[in-house]
This record gives C-alpha cells, structure tokens and sequence, in this order.
C-alpha cells in the first residue's frame, strides 16, 4: 500500500467511528434527528432481538422516540469495535462493516435524583453488526443490528 492508501484508509476508520459513536450519542441522548441523520437513504435498523422493531430507520426511529421514554437514564458504551473496509484492488472502497459489543445500563422511569430508587436499572449486553456506505455527505448507516446477549433487572 502507499501512504495515500494508507492515509485514506484512517480517514475512512476515523469517520466510521465517529459514524458509530455519533449513534450511541443520538440514542442515548434521544436525539431522533441526528439518529436519521446517521443513515444513508434506504438505511434500516433491526432490534428484533431484543424485543423491538425492525425497518426503515425514519420509522424505527419514532419508535425508539417512544419506547426510550421509558428509560430516562441510558448510556451506551460501545466496545471492542472490528472494523472492515471494502477492499477495491488494494485501495479503500465505498462499503464498510462494524461488528462492535455493547454495554447499555439504563433507568427505568420514576427514579429520582436524590438518591432515593423508585424505579430499577436495566443493562443489556450484546453486539451491533453496522453496516456501512460512503455518501456524497461521507460515511452513513445503511444497516444497524442488535444481537443481544444477556440482560438484568436490579433493584
């Protein structure tokens, strides 16, 4: 490889992470425009394995609008990020896929702040499978899977 390929190569894994890190922010933050903002047209999203919905991400987007109303308090950290490139002869092509683990504690809704649990937290584990496109507006989702693994409710 050249260095151009090279350099080329960690700009796409730079803004691919910021792709999928631009993901978890806009769920937890419950910031649905910039979530659809994340996708490519066409782009879905598939949390049927963890008892939600799957489809276009428009739609599956207002979904989580209302369904993250039950968790006021989340945080997604997402872990151990594998990313590939599309290979095109040697150079960086326009298609990447992320296999990433997860880890999302959550609060359920009617905890207070002042230390008094009302309500329990809820973590969920498992891997995301990102599936990826380089737009004319730079790398967007085309697809979001969650595999989920383990989950626990604790008071």
């Amino acid at each position: 490889m050249t260095q151009r390929v090279d350099l080329a190569t960690v700009m796409d894994r730079l803004a691919i992470d910021e792709v999928v890190s631009g993901y978890a922010v806009a769920v937890d933050d419950g910031d649905w425009e910039a979530y659809r903002a994340l996708f490519a047209p066409g782009g879905r999203a598939d949390y049927s394995a963890a008892g939600g919905v799957a489809g276009p991400a428009a739609e599956v987007a207002d979904w989580l609008a209302e369904t993250m109303k039950l968790f006021p308090v989340r945080q997604h950290l997402i872990v151990n990020r594998l990313v590939r490139l599309e290979d095109e002869g040697g150079a960086p092509g326009d298609a990447a896929r992320v296999r990433a683990d997860f880890l999302n504690p959550m609060r359920l809704a009617g905890a207070d702040f002042d230390g008094t649990v009302t309500a329990p937290n809820f973590v969920a584990a498992g891997r995301y499978t990102f599936t990826l496109a380089r737009t004319a507006e730079g790398w967007r989702l085309t697809g979001v899977t969650v595999h989920e693994k383990w989950r626990h409710l604790s008071a």
